[in-house]
Formats: C-alpha cells, sequence, structure tokens
C-alpha cells in the first residue's frame, strides 16, 4: 500500500481535467452545493445518494431546478457508485457525530475520501473521543482522509482566529463574535435557532438539545489545542434574544415578546480564567451583521468582517475549496488546522 503524504498527492492529480464527486444528502444544503459544483469548472457530480424515498429515482439536475442530467438519486453508495468512481464524497446529512460515524464508515471502506458539513466533526477529540478514533481508525485502513468542516464549525470561529495568531510573539485570550442576521439565511436555519417561538417553545428546544447553534464548543476545543490550552472547562450557555417589535418577512411573522433567534456564548476555562469566549447571535432582523475576531496578545489584533460572511454560500464554497487538499492529505480524520491551508480554486 502506498500512503499519500501529508502535503503532496502524486503528479497526476494536478493534470486531471475534474474532481468527480460522489454527493450524499440533497437537502437543501445538498442542492446548493450540486448548483454550485455545476458552475465550478474542475469539479463534476457523478454519482448521487439520499435516504428520501420521495428523492430515490429522481434527476439530479432536475431536483436542483435545471436539465435532466442522466444522474439519478439512489438509496445507497453501493448502487450509486456500481459503474463510477468518484475521486471523492461530500456529505451533507446530519449533524451529530454519532449517526455520521456509520455513513463515514461506509463511504471510505470503498476508499473514498470524504468532506462533511457535519458540525460535531469539525473537532470530536475531546466531546466524542471513542468515535473520533474509530473514524480515524477505518480513514486510516483505508488509507483515505476525512474532514468536517464548514463556514462555522470549520473556519470562523475556529480556524480563522487561530490563523491570526501566526504574528503574534504571546496570546493571552481569544474573543470571536459573529452576529447574523437569519432573515437572509434558509429555513432550517431559522428554524434551528427558534425563530418566532414563545419564551416557553424555546426554553422546551433548548432543554431537549434541539435548538442551538451546533459545533460551539468543538470550535472552543478546537482553537485550544492549536493554542496549547489545556482547558479545565467550557460553557455553552444559550438564551433567547426576545423580539421588541412584531418582526414580518416573506416566510414568517414574529410577535413582539418571541424569539426572534438565539444568543449563544462559548467559554473555554484555563483555571478562573477565560481563554477563549465566542459569542454567536442569530436573529431575524439584527440590526447589524459582521463577524469579528480578537486576539488579546502581542501584537493585540483586532479583525472584522462588516456585513458578515454569509453562511450558506460561505458552508458551500468552502466545503468544495477543501476537497483539493483533502485529496492531498494523509490518511485520518483531520481537522481544518490539520491539512494545507485551504483557498478558492478554479479551472
Amino acid at each position: 500500500m502506498i500512503l499519500r503524504s501529508a502535503f503532496f498527492l502524486p503528479l497526476k492529480f494536478f493534470k486531471m481535467k475534474k474532481i468527480d464527486i460522489l454527493q450524499i444528502g440533497l437537502g437543501p444544503l445538498g442542492i446548493k452545493i450540486a448548483n454550485f459544483i455545476a458552475r465550478r469548472e474542475g469539479l463534476t457530480t457523478i454519482a448521487a445518494v439520499d435516504k428520501n424515498p420521495e428523492l430515490i429515482g429522481k434527476d439530479l439536475g432536475e431536483l436542483c431546478g435545471g436539465e435532466a442530467s442522466g444522474i439519478i438519486i439512489r438509496g445507497d453508495i453501493a448502487e450509486a457508485i456500481k459503474k463510477v468512481k468518484p475521486h471523492v464524497a461530500v456529505l451533507t446529512t446530519v449533524s451529530d457525530l454519532e449517526r455520521i460515524a456509520l455513513q463515514i464508515e461506509e463511504i471510505v471502506k470503498h476508499g473514498i475520501p470524504v468532506v462533511s458539513t457535519c458540525e460535531e466533526l469539525s473537532f470530536p477529540w475531546k466531546t466524542a473521543p471513542e468515535l473520533a478514533r474509530r473514524i480515524n481508525q477505518a480513514a486510516i485502513a483505508s488509507n483515505v482522509a476525512v474532514l468536517g468542516t464548514g463556514v462555522n464549525p470549520g473556519y470562523l470561529m475556529d480556524a480563522l482566529p487561530t490563523f491570526l495568531t501566526a504574528v503574534c510573539q504571546d496570546v493571552k485570550a481569544i474573543s470571536v463574535n459573529r452576529f447574523q442576521n437569519a432573515q437572509f439565511r434558509r429555513i432550517p436555519f431559522q428554524q434551528k435557532i427558534g425563530a418566532g417561538l414563545t419564551p416557553e417553545e424555546f426554553e422546551k428546544k433548548k432543554n431537549d438539545g434541539s435548538l442551538r447553534h451546533v459545533g460551539l464548543t468543538e470550535s472552543i476545543h478546537l482553537i485550544a489545542h492549536r493554542m496549547g490550552w489545556q482547558l479545565d472547562k467550557t460553557e455553552d450557555i444559550i438564551t433567547p434574544v426576545i423580539a421588541q417589535k412584531n418582526i414580518d418577512t416573506p416566510v414568517m411573522t414574529i410577535s413582539k415578546g418571541n424569539a426572534a433567534g438565539v444568543r449563544q456564548v462559548g467559554n473555554g476555562y484555563v483555571g478562573d480564567e477565560v481563554k477563549i469566549k465566542l459569542t454567536f447571535q442569530a436573529t431575524v432582523g439584527e440590526p447589524e451583521s459582521f463577524d469579528e475576531v480578537i486576539v488579546h496578545g502581542t501584537p493585540h489584533i483586532h479583525s472584522k468582517i462588516s456585513g458578515g460572511v454569509n453562511g450558506d454560500i460561505a458552508t458551500c464554497a468552502i466545503t468544495l475549496n477543501a476537497i483539493p487538499q483533502v485529496l492531498r492529505s494523509a490518511a485520518g480524520l483531520k481537522t481544518m488546522v490539520d491539512v494545507p491551508p485551504i483557498s478558492f480554486f478554479g479551472g
């Protein structure tokens, strides 16, 4: 068996005219990614899988609102790749590691690397070490890399802050703030942040775990890992942002006194000191959208993206932009700070 090195893929990869993709998961995010692939030179979807009986047998191109592509959505991977050999799988199904682990194991046994938008996959070594080891071992056994990525977690609140510390002589603490107007995000995202719920409904969903930004704790652990900080405690504090007036959008009406969205604060402690503070706030009608990183160190760094980064566009884009680096990475479960730096690529 020839193992790929951590940073070099055989030259033949760079001579490839296109990268052939197996898409798994064709919900709103998967469909958006399929459309991105169709418009990106050098990428081609050659097979598609979804467990939804209503989608099985449909043409992917028609599902995405275009012309027939000849790619028929199948219900299982083995059937989908019976006559084709994808270079990589793009996995956009679930957010939790327990369910994604089985899916990844099934994919890699076919010798196919994986790029996934599963939030808990972004850095599972502290939150779910046994599952992380299982995925890592399966990937190594099949000599492929597996990466969990996305705009957040994956980039804005974890990888980007660590990259910004590259010019620092010392770092005392890191703060990240992501504020979003969720009115322009997809409907499942608005539902996930509790927009329109009464305070009682919000509290119930928060307590059963169905209402939260998934991945905040994983982001804390990724930053701590990269900084070499041994955390003694983490916090994930979730509160509703209450609408101060009625809010009307094309898809919903939020009554005054109900939740316009969520505020979630993650803290990572070393002793009694907060070394990492991540604040995520997403509401329908949020007055200012921005992404901000503050590195308390030498030098002090304050970076702010006014207007913020559109999460749906960015998640689709970074998933695709990560593909070449996953293909050239050593086998195993990787994080965004393990693979070579990711950038846009075309042609």
